[in-house]
């Protein structure tokens, strides 16, 4: 559950702020992306943990709401759900604590339970909420049944190895992919040389989100290339992430190449930033499609 602050800037180190408003808006990672992509057309099922909280039951309940498998997801008793404490400022930039709880009690053993729902998948979307070892167990069947994977490496890990990263496709942001390649990223050139070192260290796909700069990626031993971003007025960037790696996962899941895959992930990510909150900013297919057409009337 995301318990979101509104401020009219981020405050710095030992500051109080006056915040605008408090609100609890559903949200995670995993569940941010499982709406995404369901709500751009395909069959999704989420594998995870909940706590034993009233918060677990309205996440539940609100997975359900979108058509989403929630077979795979586990109660934890005695602890929280997972939560998120961020601030939003009024350029819609943010700043986040996650608070794991039920989510750092996700096992391999969970993991391997579902090995049938893994195996029949398009594509599996995984991200670094949850343990590394119920992460590693996941590649290891997707890899077994030929399953394309694409990591969204956040929070960025403490420790990064070429294992984590042999995916199909890897798209941190800017922040995320300097803690995974110890470059810093100041420039577009800077970003591409990022790519590069993540796929060197074994992502057939690798993306770099830039914000307001758009996108940069290269894959396997072609040209790396660039996706200018959608203009748009930014009110909230917190889930804007997790829209674009829902909306790629959907696009390579139906054989979109590259770059058309990558373009309606950023329709998506950018129409999520117009929008306040996680889940509920996730947009429909219409709403990409349209605002694609819109995009491109107006360029």
């Amino acid at each position: 559950m995301d318990l979101v602050v509104r401020t009219s800037r981020l405050p710095m180190p030992g500051e109080t702020l006056i915040g605008q408003s408090l609100s609890q808006i559903p949200g995670g990672k995993g569940a941010n992306q499982a709406v995404a992509a369901a709500r751009l057309g395909a069959d999704v099922s989420i594998v995870g943990r909940i706590g034993s909280d009233g918060f677990g039951k309205r996440l539940l309940a609100g997975l359900v709401s979108e058509g989403i498998d929630v077979t795979h997801v586990r109660q934890s008793a005695d602890v929280s759900s997972g939560l998120a404490i961020i601030s939003v400022d009024d350029n819609g930039q943010n700043c986040i604590t996650v608070i794991p709880g039920a989510n750092g009690l996700l096992t391999p053993h969970d993991v391997l339970s579902t090995e049938s729902v893994i195996a029949n998948a398009d594509v599996m979307l995984l991200q670094l909420e949850i343990p590394l070892p119920a992460v590693l167990r996941a590649m290891e069947l997707a890899k077994k049944h030929r399953v394309p994977i694409l990591l969204d490496p956040a929070p960025a890990p403490l420790e990064v190895t070429d294992q984590l990263l042999s995916v199909d496709v890897l798209c941190p942001n800017e922040t995320e992919a300097e803690i995974l390649t110890g470059l810093k990223i100041a420039s577009i050139d800077d970003a591409f040389a990022a790519c590069e070192r993540m796929r060197d260290c074994g992502a057939k796909l690798s993306i770099v989100t830039l914000g307001s700069r758009g996108v940069v990626f290269c894959e396997g031993g072609g040209p790396a290339g660039r996706v200018p971003p959608y203009e748009i007025i930014a009110l909230d960037t917190t889930a804007a992430g997790d829209a674009f790696a829902g909306a790629l996962g959907v696009a390579l899941a139906e054989g979109r190449d590259t770059i058309d895959a990558i373009r309606f992930a950023s329709a998506a990510g950018a129409l999520a930033a117009t929008r306040h909150g996680a889940q509920p900013a996730m947009p429909r297919r219409e709403d990409v499609e349209r605002f694609m057409i819109q995009q491109t009337h107006q360029g």
